[in-house]
C-alpha cells in the first residue's frame, strides 16, 4: 500500500537527489513540511477514511493529505494534480510516492478524497485545528479582531454541461465593475494578523451581514471598513459588548490612531496569500458549498505559510 514512508527510489530519482541547488518549490514544501501539522491533521481525518477491505486497498491517508494540500499550494486541478505526480519528482516524493514501487493515485482518487472532505465538513474542523495549535504556541491572541471581505469571480460562461451559470454565484458592483462570483468573508486577528474564521457567499451579499458570523466572541476590539457601518446597530450584534472601530468612509483610515492603522491594512495579507502565493483567483467548483470548504482550507494553510518561521522556532 502506497504510504508517506522511506521507499527505494529509481535512478533517475537518485540522480534527481543529487543536485546541489533546491528550487523555490523544493524550499517551500520542506518549509511547510515542518509546520503542517500531519499528525493531528490525519487524526481528524481517519474516522471516516476508508479502510483496507477485499476491494482495492486505499492510499495512505497522509499521502492523499499531502496530495490534496498540493493542489490547495500550486492550484492544480484533479487532472493537474495526477499528471505533476508522474512529471515533478519533488511533489511525488513530498507525498512518499515512487515511480517504480506501487501506483499513483488519479485524478478520480484525488477527486473522491476532496468529496470526503467535504461531505463531512472538514475543512472547517482543519482550520480550528490549526489555530489551536498556533494558539497554544501563543502565536494566535484573541483580544481584537478585523473583518473583511474579497470577491471570488466564477465563469459567467454558459458553455458547459449544464448550459447555466453557476445558481448560486451571483453579479455585484465593485470599483464601477460587475463582478460574477462569490464572496470569501474572513475574520482576522489583529495582532497576529491570521484568519481565525471563514465564511462563504454570493457575491452580491452585504458584508456587514456577515459580521456577527465572523466574531469568535472572546475579542474586545473588532476593526473594519465602510462596508461594515451601522454593524454595531444590528439586530444580531446588539449583546456583543466590543468596541467597534469602523472607518465611516476611507478617509475615516488616515484620521485612526497608527495602531489602528495597521489593523485595517493588515487584513489585506491573508488575501495576497491566497491570490498571489497559492494563485487562487477564481473558483474550482460549482457551488456555495465546495468553493467555501477549499477557502477555508486555504486559509488553513495561509496561517501556516505566513507564520512558519515563528513556528518553526516555537516548535523547536
Amino acid at each position: 500500500m502506497p504510504c508517506h514512508a522511506k521507499q527505494q527510489i529509481s535512478f533517475s530519482e537518485v540522480e534527481f537527489a543529487s543536485q546541489r541547488t533546491r528550487t523555490r518549490r523544493e524550499v517551500f514544501l520542506a518549509e511547510m513540511d515542518k509546520v503542517v501539522l500531519w499528525a493531528q491533521l490525519t487524526a481528524l481525518i481517519e474516522p471516516v477514511y476508508p479502510r483496507p477491505g477485499n476491494g482495492r486497498r486505499p492510499y495512505a491517508l497522509d499521502t492523499m493529505l499531502r496530495i490534496h494540500f498540493m493542489q490547495q499550494w500550486f492550484a492544480f486541478s484533479d487532472p493537474a494534480m495526477e499528471e505533476s505526480l508522474y512529471d515533478i519528482t519533488p511533489l511525488r516524493q513530498f507525498a512518499g510516492l515512487s515511480l517504480t514501487h506501487g501506483s499513483l493515485p488519479d485524478e478520480t482518487t484525488i477527486l473522491n478524497f476532496r468529496h470526503l472532505l467535504e461531505r463531512n465538513h472538514l475543512a472547517e474542523w482543519l482550520l480550528a485545528e490549526v489555530n489551536a495549535m498556533l494558539g497554544e504556541q501563543g502565536l494566535l491572541l484573541r483580544h481584537g479582531t478585523i473583518v473583511d471581505a474579497t470577491i471570488i469571480t466564477a465563469p459567467s460562461s454558459t458553455k458547459n454541461r449544464s448550459g447555466k451559470r453557476d445558481p448560486e454565484m451571483h453579479q455585484t458592483k465593485n470599483d464601477n465593475q460587475l463582478h460574477f462570483g462569490m464572496k470569501a468573508h474572513i475574520g482576522v486577528d489583529a495582532e497576529s494578523g491570521l484568519v481565525h474564521t471563514v465564511t462563504g457567499t454570493a457575491a452580491n451579499a452585504n458584508d456587514v451581514t456577515q459580521m456577527n458570523a465572523l466574531l469568535h466572541g472572546e475579542e474586545t476590539d473588532v476593526f473594519a471598513d465602510s462596508g461594515y457601518t451601522g454593524a454595531a446597530k444590528r439586530k444580531e450584534n446588539l449583546d456583543v459588548e466590543v468596541d467597534w472601530y469602523i472607518a465611516a468612509e476611507p478617509s475615516a483610515v488616515k484620521r485612526m490612531h497608527a495602531s489602528l492603522q495597521e489593523c485595517v491594512r493588515r487584513i489585506a495579507h491573508p488575501f495576497r496569500v491566497l491570490k498571489q502565493q497559492f494563485g487562487y483567483t477564481k473558483v474550482r467548483y460549482r457551488g456555495l458549498a465546495k468553493n467555501t470548504a477549499q477557502i477555508k482550507t486555504l486559509f488553513a494553510l495561509a496561517n501556516l505559510w505566513m507564520i512558519r518561521k515563528k513556528l518553526a522556532t516555537a516548535m523547536g
